[in-house]
């Protein structure tokens, strides 16, 4: 016996028994009544009732002719009778009876001849109701033709969750024909990894009796093996009339063109909200790093699982010409960033580090044909034009690296470097889609970061002439002791303007000067250095403090469009005295022995440039242990408190056991300086010693 032969043979053993009322011949109410050779009714089942108004008590003994029969039709009823009794033939047909409402119904009739034991002969009658029969008869046709020609895949499994029935639509979709379904579950016909999901529903159904409507599936059948497709099911409980469970049914719509298109919008509205992502957050700084940093941040995990950004080191320092190249080329990796720890981010670049790359390198032929290269599938040989050595391609490997995508980072016609992205977890192979909205982001970014190396390269040359003009060495005084500190800008756009100084005086004098020019970058460092070359020129003519803020002031109004604040004080060791003057700059602090500290009242007087306000010089004590603080704005002033309240807070600063000089500067900037500070500052502090007696 074949297996599908014993599976009904089981089956046919599992089914023997009583049936629930409610079955089809139920329904039908199929009767049957038996006469004798003389036409008496000698038997009458009780569906009989049911089709002809009778009861046996009243029928038994009848001549069904006369009982069950018009007068008109009587003729022909004998002569059918005396057929079946005398030849065996069966007869089957429709008949008018008469009920016993005296009404005239169309039954379906079965007649057949019966012989007993002892060789008589009866004739047996099985009717239906003909026009029960003729709606039943139609449900079914009806029933037929709509699951046969129905474009929907349906399907009727058992209580046991066997195919019972498959049409044509859910044999095509599926791609196995119908017969291989009959007898097997889903599991043995599909080969969906959400099988257990499929047949768990179907369970449920047939204990709830709650139907599921419009449950997604995606997967493929033998019908499209290399294709996705998605199918719209929903699942019903079967039962017969008298409430009996027959199974549960399945309706299998094919989706995949909605499906695809829903994803597509999907997709479509993450890349937009990428690239609105991107937009707030990539170039936030005129740093080359962090805006590197931030490019690579924004695209994972969305778009790739490793991110890493590789810059040109010739374009960094600014040493690339036009035209192609064909030659190795050296990277310098700015930013990479993964969406969890992974070997292949060990296998990396190190950020700040260079590589060297030669032209059959997939990083390199991007920057060279400033084109998006992408491998849909990473094998060994693709691994090895991707990571920087044979070990690194090992560990990519290993991770798990199977797809890899680098766009150039194109700015001003010029390529930069590279957006380098690589898929571990995500399945989905790079594609030109994604190819397009990583240059998309790249382009963004491109800009960002040539606007943040030509900043930093002002910034540098900013810095470096800043650095250049202010003091070398602090020369030996005359009892007194030094420190001093400058803290560039953070942006390239404020660099420049703020200087201090230490001018050696005759008579064991020293000067000293903290300055501000109003402005920033490369211009205010020069117009610092004019005004510092003039303050020490004006210094050694002995002048009081006052008298060379005017002459400053003089030069300072032929500086175009700069203004400038000023401290200039002179200490004599010999007196123990400190004169000073003001213009327009923040008071300076003094900390006398065993004191607190205080800010010197001084009369303010008018920025150098403004021109027509005198300066006036005040004089104060300054004896050995006496430390005096001068600084610019940018270690006091912020954008959310009042000016007040910093130097308060200086103040507190300065409480408590005197630091090292050196100490005490840098003390002062963590203090009171914020990350989000990007003004450059100016110390210098001074303490007086005593006077050592020559040799």
């Amino acid at each position: 016996m074949t297996t599908r032969e014993s599976f009904r043979g089981d089956e046919e053993a599992r089914q023997v028994g009583a049936s629930p009322p409610g079955g089809l011949l139920d329904l039908l109410s199929v009767s049957a009544v038996v006469l004798d050779d003389h036409g008496r009714i000698v038997f009458w089942s009780p569906q009989a009732d049911d089709v002809f108004g009778y009861t046996a008590e009243e029928a038994l003994g009848q001549y069904a002719a006369r009982l069950l029969v018009h007068e008109e039709h009587r003729e022909l009823v004998i002569k059918l009778f005396a057929e079946v009794m005398g030849t065996g033939a069966s007869w089957a047909g429709a008949f008018p009876i008469r009920h016993k409402d005296g009404s005239s119904r169309l039954v379906e009739f079965r007649n057949m001849r019966l012989l007993d034991d002892l060789g008589d002969v009866y004739a047996l009658g099985i009717a239906a109701d003909r026009a029960m029969l003729e709606r039943v008869e139609t449900e079914l046709a009806l029933s037929e033709r709509l699951v046969s020609q129905s474009p929907i895949g349906v399907s009727l499994l058992d209580t046991e969750l066997r195919y019972l029935l498959v049409n044509p639509a859910l044999e095509r979709i599926n791609g196995i024909p119908a017969a291989d379904h009959i007898g097997r579950r889903p599991r043995d016909v599909h080969p969906l990894t959400g099988i257990d999901t499929m047949e768990s529903a179907l369970r449920q159904v047939l204990v709830t009796g709650t139907p599921l409507i419009d449950q997604y599936i995606v997967g493929r059948t033998p019908a499209d093996p290399d294709h996705d497709h998605a199918w719209s099911v929903s699942y019903y409980r079967l039962e017969g009339a008298g409430g009996q469970v027959i199974g549960v049914a399945n309706s299998v719509v094919d989706v995949t063109e909605r499906h695809r298109a829903a994803t597509e919008a999907d997709r479509a509205r993450r890349r937009l909200a990428l690239i609105a992502d991107a937009a707030a957050r990539v170039g936030t700084t005129l740093e080359v790093e962090q805006t590197a940093h931030e490019l690579a941040k924004v695209a994972v995990p969305v778009l790739a699982d490793v991110a890493a950004v590789d810059v040109l080191d010739a374009v960094l320092a600014f040493r690339r010409t036009g035209g192609p190249h064909e030659g190795p080329e050296l990277f310098r990796a700015l930013a990479m960033v993964s969406d969890h720890p992974t070997e292949a981010t060990a296998a990396a670049d190190k950020v700040g580090g260079l590589a060297a790359y030669g032209p059959d390198r997939l990083i390199t032929r991007c920057v060279h044909t400033g084109q998006p290269v992408i491998v849909a599938h990473t094998g060994e040989e693709e691994l090895q034009r991707i990571a920087r050595d044979p070990d690194a391609a090992e560990a990519f490997a290993r991770a798990g690296v199977h797809s890899y995508l680098a766009v150039p980072l194109i700015a001003h016609n010029e390529v930069l470097g590279a957006f380098d992205l690589l898929r571990i977890d995500n399945p989905l192979p790079f594609d030109e889609d994604d190819a397009i909205l990583a240059g998309e982001l790249a382009a963004r970014a491109a800009v960002a970061i040539d606007n943040a190396r030509w900043h930093q390269s002002v910034r540098n040359s900013a810095e470096t002439l800043q650095r250049s003009l202010l003091p070398g060495r602090h020369p030996r005084l005359v009892g007194l002791n030094v420190a001093s500190h400058y803290q560039p800008a953070q942006a390239s756009c404020e660099v420049g303007g703020d200087w201090y100084d230490i001018v050696p005086l005759d008579g064991d004098k020293t000067a000293l000067v903290v300055g501000d020019v109003m402005g920033n970058g490369i211009d205010a460092a020069a117009a610092m250095g004019r005004l510092r070359t003039a303050t020490c020129a004006y210094a050694d003519l002995d002048l009081a403090p006052d008298e060379v803020l005017h002459h400053l002031d003089k030069i300072t109004r032929g500086l175009e469009h700069y203004i400038a604040t000023c401290l200039y004080a002179v200490y004599d060791p010999h007196q123990g005295c400190c004169r000073i003057a003001n213009a327009g700059h923040l008071p300076p602090a003094l900390i006398r022995a065993g004191q607190h500290p205080e800010l010197l009242d001084l009369p303010t007087g008018a920025p150098l440039g403004v021109g027509g306000v005198p300066f006036r010089t005040s004089a104060f004590d300054f004896h050995p242990g006496d430390r005096l603080v001068l600084y610019t704005d940018g270690l006091v002033e912020t954008r959310h408190h009042p000016i007040d309240e910093r130097l308060n807070t200086l103040l507190h600063v300065l409480e408590g056991e005197p630091r090292p000089l050196k100490d005490t500067c840098q003390w002062l900037l963590d203090s009171l300086r914020e990350p989000e500070d990007h003004d450059d500052v100016a110390l210098l502090i001074a303490q007086a010693e005593p006077i050592t007696p020559g040799p």
